[in-house]
């Protein structure tokens, strides 16, 4: 268990949709529990989450709940037995909670700090983009994890995430850069060293690369049948790759 503020929040996200942001939260939770740890997956990604319905899951209770004051962040919690870990899962299809004031979303600051101490992990899958709460769920966050493709799109967006929550927050975690679906270890690289380099042109700082998932068509396998890669595919290329990065935070 954690007692130390925020150190044990790990925030995953992406400058845009689609580069596999969700299935790596979901991964890193199950990875982490499998180690031993009592893990907490957040679904933040307000307005399109879907946590749940990767993992086949029909929660009671959501963060749409607790945002509207039916409930409390605590009791959101549910938890996955087929992965050991914990989940509150967020609120699909509404656009108002995506256009919600940060003022509101402070509640779920207040009702994590007391509830991250029951956990040795908690993971915020957070929202792509740049947007408010994107920004403040953030800011909840010791480490945060940037996910990025090669694709043009993922690199400039990723980087104007990187900007933003570099220059505007003080608050800001601690970020490094995970290359997704990479052909191979060394283009995952070049990926990692694109955008490496405009970070250090034009913002003065160096994100590290904390690793390299290569692209694994058990992943998409996995998603369709609702089951996480660990129990559809334990020894696949992309678990192995996403074990690794799960032991260099666990270092971390």
């Amino acid at each position: 268990m954690n007692e130390s503020g925020k150190n044990n929040i790990i925030a995953v996200a992406s400058g845009k949709g689609g580069v596999g942001k969700t299935w790596l939260a979901v991964t890193l939770s199950h990875l982490f529990a499998r180690s031993g740890r009592h893990v907490l997956l957040f679904d933040g990604d307000i307005g399109l989450a879907n946590v749940d319905v990767q993992l086949g899951l029909i929660p009671g209770r959501d963060l749409g709940g607790v945002l509207s004051g039916r409930h409390t962040l605590e009791e959101a919690v549910m938890h996955y037995e087929e992965g050991g870990f914990d989940i509150i899962a967020g609120r699909s299809g509404s656009a108002t909670l995506a256009t919600m004031p940060v003022e509101k979303l402070k509640a779920i600051g207040a009702g994590l700090a007391p509830l991250q101490k029951n956990y040795d992990f908690v993971v915020l899958d957070i929202g792509a983009g740049i947007e408010q709460h994107v920004q403040y769920l953030t800011t909840l966050a010791s480490r945060c994890v940037v996910i990025i493709t090669d694709e043009p799109t993922s690199l400039t967006d990723a980087y104007a995430f990187i900007k933003i929550t570099h220059t505007n927050n003080k608050n800001s975690p601690e970020m490094g850069i995970v290359v997704n679906q990479a052909a191979t270890q060394k283009e995952g690289e070049a990926t990692y060293h694109a955008i490496n380099k405009a970070c250090v042109n034009f913002l003065g700082m160096s994100p590290p690369l904390w690793g390299i998932i290569r692209r694994d068509n058990k992943v998409k396998d996995s998603i369709r049948s609702q089951k996480s890669l660990l129990i559809k595919a334990p020894h696949s290329t992309a678990a192995t790759d996403a074990a690794a990065l799960s032991i260099k935070l666990m270092q971390k």
